[in-house]
């Protein structure tokens, strides 16, 4: 296993802005697609000496959307990390300046944008991690809640502040590092990434079981049970199954292709 895991280890990637220069994305060279959000307390593009706050507004909301849609139509790509720009801030939420600017009908509007993009964040095929660089506030921790984990109702009934320890204790955080800093903490959790990312992990199973626990929860159990023959089906005709079990046979690592 030491092995697989030093060679599965990739460096941080190049980020470039999106559209409005409220995101910033990249790949890794062994198929991690890295959104990165990052912006003041306006929610404005990221100017000079300010603070990375990383509010988001209905342009950041249009970067994360692209950024989704890149990463979900890359074949290459298996495991989407979502970050905050800087070492304070994962994301305070919605931009209170922002907010105040706005009718009470385009705020509905806005709040429904935000849904549906999370809704796709949620629906794609592909592992999502967050990996929560410091404070996760408001409309922050719901962008962190779509990840692929589990989700505690009681935090957002009482808006009450927790630490990442307690939030580990909740299953809202599998895992916590003592990063010295922020490129180590960078690594760290590409490093954790890389496990679930081709050819060491089979990516298209891992979207598969995805599918079927994000989409099986808004059906009925009987459709649920056929969503999930349909997919197991596509999966033993794949030629990463056909390789599992080669490898096995053989007693060799299966390397995968997705495929």
């Amino acid at each position: 296993m030491a092995g697989l895991s030093r060679e599965s280890m990739t460096s941080w990637p190049e980020l470039k802005p999106m559209k409005n220069r409220l995101v910033n994305y990249g790949e890794t060279k062994n198929g991690v697609a890295i959104i990165e959000l990052i912006s003041d307390s306006a929610g404005d593009p990221l100017e000079g000496d300010k603070t990375p706050v990383n509010t988001y507004t209905r342009e950041m909301w249009h970067d994360i959307d692209d950024a989704i849609l890149e990463a979900r139509f890359n074949d290459d790509v298996s495991v989407i990390l979502i970050t905050g720009h800087g070492e304070k801030f994962f994301s305070a939420g919605a931009s209170i300046k922002y907010l105040n600017t706005l009718s009470p009908r385009y705020k509905y509007f806005f709040c429904l944008h935000a849904n549906e993009t999370l809704s796709r964040l949620e629906q794609t095929p592909k592992l999502v991690i967050a990996a929560l660089n410091g404070h996760t506030v408001g409309g922050g921790l719901e962008i962190a809640m779509a990840a692929d984990k589990a989700k505690a109702m009681e935090i957002m009934v009482t808006g009450r502040k927790f630490s990442f320890e307690e939030s580990r204790e909740m299953d809202l955080v599998h895992d916590i590092y003592d990063s010295l800093s922020l490129d180590e903490f960078r690594q760290d959790v590409l490093d954790y990434a890389g496990r679930f990312s081709l050819p060491f992990a089979a990516s298209k199973a891992i979207g598969n079981i995805k599918r079927s626990v994000q989409s099986g929860m808004e059906i009925p159990l009987e459709y649920h049970l056929a969503l999930e023959r349909e997919l197991q089906s596509d999966l033993f005709q794949s030629e990463d199954a056909k390789e599992g079990i080669k490898a096995y046979v053989d007693r060799k690592t299966p390397r995968f292709e997705g495929k």
